[in-house]
Parts: C-alpha cells; structure tokens; sequence
C-alpha cells in the first residue's frame, strides 16, 4: 500500500475512534448520566468496584479505556473488571466461550519507518515519528470458561478507606489545608483548601472531594505541569474540571471508594467542550490517569510490579 494511502487510512480509524467515543459520552451526559459515576449506582455493580486491569499481565488499563471497560462492566453486568485478549485466555488453558462479544479498546503509540530513518541520516535533519492508533478487543472473564482458578477478579485493595486517604494526603507533601466554606486548589500558591469533614452530609464525601482538588494539585508546573491557567467558565477551565473529575473516579476506584459526580453543575460546560473538540475526553481521561498514578504513587503500599498502566497510553498493548 502506498505510503499516503496508509496514513490516510490510519488518519481516518483515529479520526472514527474519537468521534465515536465522544459520541457515546455525549450521549451519557445529555442523558444526565456521567459515565464515570454510572457504573457504580447499583448495589450490584459496586461489588466489581475496581479499576480494570488485564488478567493476564496485571496491567492496568489507563486514559480513555477505563472509561470504556468501566461501561463495558455495568451495561452488560459483569461481575469484575479483569480483561484477556483471545489469545490469552487460550495461553492460560481456557477459552472465550463461543458467540461472545468482546470490548474495543485502543493503544495509541508512534513510529519511525526504515525510510524516515534514513531520509533523516542523509539530510541530517531530525527524525519524524509517525502517531498510530490500533485498536484491539478485549473480553471480560465473565465471558470465558476453563481458566485457572487463581485469575479472578480485581478487587479493590482491604482495610478501611478513610485513613488510606488520609495517610495519602500526608504522603504527597502537597499543602492540604481544612477550613472555610468551600473546595479549592490555588495554583499560584500551590495549596489546597477544604471545608472540615463535619461541613459534609456523608464522612466519604469529604475524601472524593479531597482527591478531586488533590487532582487539581497534581499539575502544579513543579509536578505534571499542566495548563492550569484558564479562568472560570472558560473551555480551558472546563477541561481541568473534568481532568479532575475523572482523576478522583480513578483514584477512588483503586482505594475502594464509591465514586459520585462532585461537580454536577459542570455538565454544560464539558458538553460545550466535547461538542466542540472530538479528542478532548481522550486528552482529559490520558491526564487524569497521570494525575492519578501520580497521586495513588504515594501510597505505602504501593505495588511497583503492577503500577505500570495498559491501553491508550502504555507501552504494552495486552
């Protein structure tokens, strides 16, 4: 194939893989729903409460695919959140039972072709890599049979969550302050503000929130660096809220924490930016996984051999 004409069409499967995606959110939040709170609304669901990870390898998925396996979960009723490829299930001696319909999840990486190599080698220019985005399908245990007993699925780590959370708010260094009447993070003094646990009608409300301004925290230009200059009601701050957002529901999940929505209110706003840039959702979800890796880095007990993340932004695809 020639050269153009596969980029074209590589072009084109990431252009289908955003607008889809985008679409199927969209179509969530007008709904009133927010697909990273949904699946946990039933007393059924939170009992697969975890972030998604591949059975075979530990990985966890990341980014955007979180979001998909977490729907994947509760709009077909799983009862976990551990995903094999075909072929590894067959590699562990089981099997995807037979009419199965698997997930669509996505890695996106870059490459350099032998010709760009050497193109730049001879004009002695720098190399160009070129970004792809392949998409493969992943099935839930639920739907495969004969596996070893031991690949089961992922639970959210024991013990009670409040002092977890707290015990992690300590381990960050970041300046976390009690008091007022509101939630912030302060960008130019780099400190986080919230009201005492007693100003919320439910203890755990008062720790989702602590994550989600620790999220905020997390892109400090002394840390992840991210934008955090847009000021309010603008797309930019809109953007940050749903990276925030979506960093807390990560965040929760691996604590064993029910996530809920914190910032309701701010629907309208992540529509208009989603509407408007079919690739937002992927680029918010991507930073919300650094921001929660970067976060949930500073627990204790935190286990470096499965900490790497699987999917739109590992090195590994399955």
């Amino acid at each position: 194939m020639p050269r153009h004409d596969r980029n074209a069409r590589t072009g084109a499967g990431r252009t289908g893989f955003y607008e889809d995606i985008t679409n199927e959110i969209i179509a969530e939040l007008e709904a009133g729903r927010v697909p990273w709170v949904q699946p946990w609304g039933t007393a059924a669901a939170k009992a697969s409460l975890a972030m998604p990870q591949n059975a075979s390898t530990s990985r966890r998925y990341s980014g955007i695919n979180v979001l998909i396996l977490w729907g994947a979960v509760i709009e077909r009723g799983f009862s976990g959140q551990s995903w094999l490829t075909f072929r590894q299930a067959l590699s562990l001696g089981g099997h995807v039972r037979k009419g199965e319909r698997g997930t669509t999840v996505v890695y996106a990486d870059r490459f350099v072709p032998d010709g760009e190599k050497r193109r730049a080698i001879d004009a002695g220019e720098e190399v160009h890599a070129i970004p792809f985005l392949k998409r493969f399908t992943v099935f839930n245990t639920d739907q495969c049979d004969d596996l070893p007993t031991q690949i089961a699925t992922a639970a959210p780590p024991p013990g009670v969550v409040e002092p977890q959370v707290e015990a992690l708010i300590k381990a960050t260094g970041i300046d976390f302050r009690i008091g007022g009447n509101r939630a912030f993070y302060l960008p130019s003094e780099d400190y986080v503000q919230v009201p005492p646990p007693a100003a919320y009608f439910e203890p755990i409300n008062w720790h989702r929130t602590a994550l989600h301004e620790l999220g905020h925290a997390s892109g400090h230009r002394s840390r992840l660096n991210r934008d955090l200059s847009g000021s309010f009601g603008s797309k930019k701050y809109a953007l940050e809220e749903l990276i925030a957002e979506l960093c807390a529901a990560f965040s929760c999940a691996s604590l064993g924490i029910v996530p809920t929505v914190r910032h309701a209110d701010y629907i309208g706003s992540w529509l208009e930016v989603l509407r408007e840039d079919n690739r937002a959702i992927v680029r918010a979800a991507s930073a919300a996984s650094k921001a929660a890796d970067f976060i949930l880095g500073f627990r204790p007990d935190t286990d470096e051999a499965t900490a790497g993340s699987e999917g739109d932004g590992g090195r590994e695809a399955a």
